[in-house]
């Protein structure tokens, strides 16, 4: 695979997870191959998605983990998938309008739909993503809600009963959900237990709610189903999910928004 400038760490890692979303296994002299690097090279960037969790190293190569045992951390997400992220916010953030009331769940996805809105008059934004209520500060025009709860330092957020019950008592015209695990049979799923309440009160308190998750995520599932695909309106995902699950998606009546 030739490339005009080479690729950073991170762009080879999220590559070789994408090829592996395709082909389940690859070996090492295949992800050398792709990538255009030395083996020595591949190795280190398997044994540092080992270390995430996202992939697991064989004798001969790597394969992709399908149950995510911990969520990554606020930092770790940052640094992925960043231009996928971009063109999903841009996307999703075309959804919103004026005067509407929108649930930003907490994520890097989400709150990279920040800059889009900056035009959107008296928008409400509830939220439980403390970088995304930072990133909202200097918004001119929307009132802003930040849903209370035990806050979870690793990813700058609040979750567990506290944030349900608030969010019972809320009226919202989208409902924006983040996941770092969905798919197909599992629907959307996370490792931490005190994250589902969350999500599911806002689905409940919304008159649409849209799933915002790169294709990355997809065919992972954690410990705890958060939601059934089928609970959702519309998924925004990048134009790398496989043409075989957005048909399933298409198939389920699910409103499919590639970026």
């Amino acid at each position: 695979m030739s490339q005009t400038a080479p690729m950073i760490p991170e762009q080879r890692r999220d590559t070789i997870v994408r090829h592996l979303q395709r082909e389940r296994v690859l070996s090492y002299r295949q992800l050398t191959e792709l990538l255009g690097v030395s083996s020595m090279t591949v190795r280190r960037d398997v044994a540092v998605l080992e270390e995430q969790g996202r992939v697991s190293a064989t004798p001969g190569g790597a394969k992709l983990v399908s149950r995510l045992l911990a969520e990554p951390s606020r930092a770790e997400k940052q640094e992925a998938d960043v231009a996928e992220k971009a063109a999903i916010a841009r996307l999703a953030a075309g959804m919103v309008r004026d005067a509407m009331t929108v649930y930003l769940d907490a994520g890097t996805t989400v709150q990279a739909m920040r800059p889009f809105l900056q035009d959107v008059a008296d928008l409400t934004v509830v939220t439980n993503d403390l970088a995304t209520v930072q990133a909202f500060l200097d918004h001119p025009g929307v009132d802003l809600i930040c849903i209370g709860g035990r806050v979870e330092k690793a990813n700058l957020s609040t979750m567990g009963r506290l944030a349900g019950l608030a969010l019972a008592e809320l009226s919202l015209d989208l409902a924006f959900i983040s996941s770092s695990s969905w798919d197909l049979q599992h629907g959307v799923t996370t490792p931490v237990e005190a994250k589902i309440e969350a999500k599911r009160a806002a689905v409940a308190a919304a008159e649409r709610s849209v799933l915002l998750a790169d294709s990355s995520k997809f065919g992972r599932f954690g410990k705890y189903r958060a939601l059934r695909l089928d609970e959702l309106d519309a998924v925004v995902t990048d134009a790398s999910l496989p043409a075989e699950a957005a048909a399933s998606l298409g198939a389920a009546g699910l409103e499919l928004r590639l970026a």
